[in-house]
């Protein structure tokens, strides 16, 4: 097996692993949500995401409430959208 596929393989469980954490620290939450340490330093300081820091130096991350961050403000499909039409109009007859 070359380098470059056990480093990949290597990668993919590292991934796995994080997603089995119930808590993630700042460079485990840059990987696993794919934004920058800066980027979420930001965010962090601006309070535009849940974080901890227990004792006032280490940033912790509850993943349940990254996840919940991550996917909010989501935007339907357009099949989503038809079919809630459809319910609506079906809902509403005269």
């Amino acid at each position: 097996m070359d380098k470059i596929k056990l480093e990949e393989k290597l990668d993919r469980i590292e991934s796995l692993l994080l997603g089995s954490k119930k808590v993630l620290t700042m460079e485990e939450a840059c990987d696993y949500t794919g934004i920058s340490r800066s980027y979420l330093y930001k965010l962090t300081s601006r309070g535009e995401i849940p974080y901890s820091k227990p004792n006032g130096k280490m940033i912790f991350f509850d993943i349940e409430k990254l996840n919940k961050w991550l996917l909010q403000n989501s935007r339907k499909s357009h099949d989503e959208i038809a079919g809630a039409a459809l319910r609506y109009t079906f809902k509403n007859r005269r």
